[in-house]
């Protein structure tokens, strides 16, 4: 039998959204009630030149520059989550880019409810786990996935965490 792993993938809320917190915990609380694992958070700002090397492979792009200037005219909150197939859950609970669209055809998910514009759309995800592991290893250098699921993971797996609210993590349990 496989032993069970969980998905890791990295989540943005965007410029447009980390500047009123009220709707920053809205979606945090759409991110719990979906059964996501927060594994690590920060919030930070990022310089022109740190968003034009994650948003690469845009270069050139019509939207590319208003995109670069968008994401370096705030802070951002980051978190790498988990659980089982986290990248398209994920995905899916933010909506499609496309805001005028998500707004009528997925009025309930994250951009649907507070998406404004294609680039100001609240929020990033991974699209696949090659990119995932890149963009946690951009955002968090310090994480290292191999040793987080030989010492934490079956916290993870097992429900024994606990969530603690003021760091936006959950925390394996380790006294039970």
């Amino acid at each position: 039998m496989a032993k069970r792993q969980l998905q890791l993938t990295l989540a943005i809320l965007k410029p447009d959204v980390t500047s009123r917190p009220h709707i920053v915990q809205e979606i945090r609380n759409m991110i719990l009630e979906n059964n996501f694992y927060f594994i690590r958070s920060q919030n930070l700002q990022m310089s022109q030149h740190q968003i034009r090397t994650f948003y690469k492979e845009h270069e050139g792009k019509f939207f590319h520059n208003r995109l670069v200037n968008f994401m370096s005219s705030g802070r951002i909150w980051t978190h790498i989550l988990a659980k089982e197939n986290a990248i398209k859950d994920w995905r899916n609970l933010m909506g499609p880019t496309k805001v005028f669209k998500t707004v009528h055809d997925e009025p309930d998910s994250i951009r649907g409810r507070f998406g404004l514009t294609d680039t100001r759309n609240c929020t990033h995800g991974s699209d696949s786990e090659e990119t995932a592991r890149r963009e946690i290893k951009l955002f968090f250098p310090d994480f290292n996935e191999e040793s987080w699921r030989q010492l934490d993971e079956q916290f993870y797996i097992s429900k024994r965490v606990n969530f603690n609210e003021e760091l936006c993590l959950h925390l394996p349990d380790k006294k039970s």
